[in-house]
């Protein structure tokens, strides 16, 4: 787990032209972009990239789930931080929630749910221990990893 000490993940990011509307409001499938990208910079964080799960193991991490609610417009050059915490760690699934927060408070609040799939087939497999033991720095309690 790199040493790392229990901790929701702060990923930093702005919005850029690109991500907006016309009226220079985020684009609402935009925030599951930026969600991405925060989870995988969580998972490196927290020793246990993404891209290593796949390499020794033959496992991804797949979106099962999402929910979003949209809480207030992020516009266009507003500095964004996405919290990113795992709140349930199962065998084969984790639960996380993502915040995203701009200059006048909370974006939009994300409820994600993976599944740990084996490449090519994308069957259920159980979470390596590495990687359990990993999402749990993100939640900052151990009682969010169980069977």
């Amino acid at each position: 787990m790199n040493g790392h000490a229990a901790s929701t993940h702060r990923y930093p990011l702005r919005v850029y032209y690109e991500d907006t509307d016309a009226g220079g409001v985020v684009y609402h499938a935009n925030y599951l972009r930026y969600a991405e990208r925060a989870r995988t910079e969580a998972l490196r964080h927290a020793g246990i990239p993404h891209a290593e799960l796949v390499a020794n193991h033959g496992l991804m991490f797949m979106v099962h789930r999402a929910e979003i609610d949209y809480v207030r417009p992020a516009m266009l050059d507003d500095l964004l931080v996405v919290e990113t915490e795992s709140m349930d760690v199962g065998g084969a699934t984790v639960a996380l929630r993502q915040t995203v927060r701009g200059p006048n408070g909370i974006c939009a609040n994300l409820r994600i749910k993976l599944a740990c799939v084996r490449i090519g087939g994308n069957r259920p497999a159980r979470i390596p221990p590495r990687w359990r033991e990993g999402m749990a720095v993100l939640r900052g309690a151990d009682e969010a990893v169980r069977g």
